[in-house]
């Protein structure tokens, strides 16, 4: 499909020792079997002491490009407003620098304590509308996302709003309700797919709703039974992250050529990242291999 880059997230090469710890492999390891897997760029953000331009050299030493990186933050929390705002600018100013035009932008809030008591982590995959923010924090989160969106679109960055399960918005009821408070001219889409069927999204509808908003995209597949087991025992987030709710594209839930279809009849043109939070797989390679071969051969 004409105007698609396809990338992969580095997230599939983080593995956990015994104890928890977070590895990750060398990050030339990784640009490299992304390359080697067929992709056309990773997610790029600021590393310390790298300029922009030595982090392009970088990836176009493997011949990659640097795809659209993150900003997560708690935009509802009124005193965390400063801190994102200059966040914003910086990440902007970055993604111009490395040739991108869209921005990740997500909420936080695994610690956020519902109505129930509950967190919003234990509540993955299984939120009761009782368990949203409150109508005041609704509002200030659109509030401090539209000046993110105006401060990137200085920059020639579009931000684009990202859903994640165990966050303070997951279901389409939350995404829906966001996007009515928000400027849809200075705040876009940019959804993970994987996590709205894991919210129990129709993903086809939703694509089809918000298909002239969306602008880039993470595409990740979910395994049926484990979510079917998880709603039913009520997992947390790592339970089900445990029991293997990633499926590699192509062996999961996810109707991928439904939603090309949607994109291609909006004339999306942009960047989509394979990310696989964790594979059951051999190696991440391996994993990044099946995904790429799978959208290939769907025509992406």
């Amino acid at each position: 499909m004409a105007g698609i880059w396809v990338g992969c997230s580095q997230i599939t090469w983080i593995e956990f020792t015994p104890e928890g710890v977070r590895q990750r492999m060398p990050e030339e390891q990784v640009l490299a079997e992304i390359a080697q897997a067929g992709y056309e760029g990773a997610p790029a953000g600021p590393r310390s002491g790298r300029s922009a331009e030595e982090i392009v050299a970088l990836y176009a030493r493997y011949g990659l490009k640097p795809a659209p990186g993150y900003l997560g933050a708690s935009f509802w929390q009124g005193d965390q407003r400063e801190q994102i705002l200059e966040q914003a600018r910086q990440l902007a100013l970055f993604t111009r620098q490395v040739g991108c035009t869209e921005l990740y932008v997500a909420a936080g809030g695994f610690n956020y304590a519902t109505a129930s008591g509950q967190t919003r982590s234990q509540l993955a995959g299984h939120v009761s509308p009782e368990d949203a923010l409150s109508d005041e924090e609704y509002e200030q989160f659109a509030k401090v996302l539209n000046e993110v969106g105006e401060i990137t679109l200085k920059e020639g960055v579009r931000s684009c709003f990202h859903n994640h399960v165990g966050s303070v918005i997951e279901t389409r009821e939350e995404i829906d309700r966001l996007f009515s408070l928000v400027d849809r001219d200075v705040v876009f889409q940019g959804p993970d797919i994987g996590h709205l069927a894991w919210g129990g999204v129709d993903v086809v509808g939703f694509c089809r709703d918000y298909a002239d908003s969306i602008k880039t995209m993470h595409l990740k597949d979910i395994h049926p039974e484990v979510l079917r087991e998880g709603r039913e025992r009520k997992w947390d987030y790592r339970t089900f992250s445990d029991h293997g709710i990633f499926a590699e594209l192509g062996e999961g839930l996810v109707d991928f050529p439904a939603i090309f279809a949607i994109l291609k009849d909006a004339g999306f043109q942009g960047w989509v990242i394979v990310e696989t939070d964790v594979t059951q797989k051999p190696t991440a390679l391996e994993s990044a291999v099946i995904s790429r071969n799978y959208l290939k051969s769907i025509g992406i």
